[in-house]
């Protein structure tokens, strides 16, 4: 006997289809939902990875810049070790100057002068006297200009004063000391 189907065939074709894009579709979205999982997941650990490194790195520069700032100090001391060394050669290599110029300036006091003070501002020398009078003041000042150690006294200030019938005369002069290195080459000639 033959067999007749009385169900209609695409209506069957149709839901098979329709069973199959329901299928498909299903596994589909399972899939895509696995991907996004897996994408998510491997973005989170990357994340998680680079946020490590990075950390990594913030302490590492913080100890980097901890050693800078120690660097900065130590160079700042250093330079102030220098400089203290450096003033230390200076005093030691202008120790010997003080004797010449105290020799000089007691040879070139005239008789009638008395100093009372004599300070150093750098290289010049601001020097305080009383004298007999303004002729004496004069000579000191030759004697100074004549001086190897000495150079452009200039007077400042003359005061004459007269008490029991004995005239003095205060007076403030400026001199400028002659560079060291002349005045050495000068005294290694004698």
């Amino acid at each position: 006997m033959t067999r007749i189907n009385l169900l209609p065939w695409r209506e069957t074709l149709r839901k098979e289809q329709q069973r199959q894009f329901i299928s498909v579709a299903a596994g589909a979205s399972i899939l895509m939902a696995v991907i996004i999982f897996y994408v998510h997941i491997h973005i989170g650990g990357l994340i998680d990875a680079q946020t490590a490194r990075n950390n990594f790195l913030e302490k590492e520069i913080a100890l980097v810049d901890e050693k800078i700032t120690e660097i900065k100090q130590l160079e700042t001391e250093k330079q102030q070790l220098l400089a203290r060394m450096n003033i230390i050669q200076q005093l030691q290599s202008r120790r010997p100057e003080i004797v010449h110029i105290f020799d000089e300036m007691a040879r070139s006091v005239p008789d009638g002068i008395y100093l009372t003070s004599i300070k150093q501002l750098g290289e010049s020398l601001a020097i305080e006297g009383v004298a007999e009078s303004n002729a004496r003041v004069s000579a000191f000042m030759r004697n100074l200009d004549a001086s190897k150690w000495f150079t452009n006294p200039g007077l400042i200030v003359i005061e004459s004063k007269e008490k029991e019938n004995v005239r003095t005369s205060r007076f403030t002069l400026k001199v400028t000391q002659v560079s060291r290195n002349n005045s050495v080459s000068e005294t290694a000639g004698i």
